[in-house]
């Protein structure tokens, strides 16, 4: 049984993680495969009067096809009260998921995740890290790298300064549940 939460009263946590460990971003594919995949850059907030999560998701991963044609995903991120075998199990996924693509390898099975269905979106939870946002894409940009100044630019994307165009797209999620995955 999940537990509805207010996303923003776990904000300062959210941010946290991303920051420190990082959080997962989950998609299901046409093929019914959830692909969970760290990602470290993300923001929690409001734009046009609607709470939201927006992901950033490099144009060359697996995520970014999915994303593309389900427009919808789940953050998923460990509680901050979680024991020290619950962080360790949620740094071990952490780490495979953000080294391994969905293209090559069925990370859910991998790892044996316990995937809760989502209550809004046809993304799962993932009880391993049940602090869920079920998020809907109702808004989505390339990035313009470009427009970032140059230490930034070169620091977050080296490529560039060898006229490689690999950035991000910016996926805005409306977030349509907030839970604590059961």
């Amino acid at each position: 049984m999940s537990q509805k939460i207010d996303a923003f009263e776990y904000a300062p946590h959210i941010m946290k993680e991303l920051r420190g460990h990082g959080a997962l971003i989950t998609v299901t594919g046409a093929d019914g495969v959830a692909n969970p995949m760290t990602i470290g850059w993300g923001m929690l907030g409001i734009e046009w009067s609607t709470p939201q999560f927006i992901a950033y998701v490099n144009k060359t991963r697996y995520t970014h096809e999915l994303l593309e044609q389900t427009n919808e995903f789940t953050v998923n991120v460990p509680l901050p009260d979680a024991d020290e075998a619950a962080r360790a199990r949620a740094n071990k996924i952490l780490a495979f998921c953000g080294s391994k693509s969905g293209r090559d390898v069925n990370k859910t099975d991998e790892l044996g995740l316990s995937l809760v269905p989502g209550e809004e979106v046809s993304a799962p939870a993932i009880r391993e890290l049940p602090l869920t946002l079920e998020c809907r894409i109702i808004y989505r940009r390339d990035q313009d790298i470009s427009l970032m100044p140059d230490d930034l630019r070169l620091r977050c994307y080296p490529a560039s300064a060898e006229g490689v165009d690999i950035y991000h797209t910016e996926y805005y999620g409306k977030i349509v549940a907030a839970y604590i995955a059961g």
